[in-house]
């Protein structure tokens, strides 16, 4: 256990029995525990294995080459179509985290082999994401604009372009390149 992530398990509120729940199968594993994201992380040998964090609704673990595992119970659950590597599994009770201890071992243990084998999760690239009409005009009218999003790394690129082809309206996807444009010309992500 590392007493840098307890406060997690502390503050947890309505999920604090099902999280050190899961806690206890993760470190039964022989992971290291680590705080990455503000929230636990176990790894082995420096690789993310898996991750524990609560929601409103449920609490998870996340599998970060999730999409890797064979899924022998069917019990992974990919949070949106973008999310293209990590999968989840979703708990509401204590119970159901207790009844499928020895699977989530398994699958842990699965996903530990993906990492000694090297295995990497195939990702789509950032010219196989749409671009919207409106990015694509400002590209097409801007030297400089095209050139500091080509500069960008591929995450960054793919958040913009999710972003910019998310609304059905015309109007919102212009408000929000335009928003956008400074950040993009400063080397900046989204969300930096």
């Amino acid at each position: 256990m590392n007493p840098k992530v307890d406060f997690y398990f502390s503050k947890a509120g309505k999920w604090q029995e099902e999280l050190e729940q899961l806690r206890m199968i993760a470190l039964d594993c022989q992971l290291t525990e680590e705080l990455k994201w503000g929230t636990p992380c176990y790894t082995h040998q420096k690789k993310n294995i898996v991750l524990i964090h609560d929601f409103k609704e449920y609490c998870a673990f996340l599998f970060f080459k999730g999409a890797l595992l064979k899924d022998t119970e069917g019990i992974l659950i990919q949070q949106s179509e973008n999310v293209q590597a990590a999968r989840q599994i979703r708990f509401t009770s204590l119970k159901e985290i207790v009844e499928l201890k020895s699977v989530l071992k398994t699958y842990i243990y699965e996903a530990i082999e993906i990492e000694k084998a090297g295995l990497k999760v195939e990702l789509k690239k950032t010219s196989e994401f749409p671009v919207s009409d409106e990015f694509q005009k400002k590209l097409d009218e801007d030297s400089k604009l095209k050139k500091a999003f080509e500069a960008l790394t591929p995450g960054r690129q793919k958040a913009y372009l999710l972003n910019f082809s998310q609304p059905k309206q015309a109007k919102t996807r212009e408000s929000r390149v335009e928003k956008a444009i400074p950040q993009i010309l400063d080397g900046k992500g989204l969300n930096d």
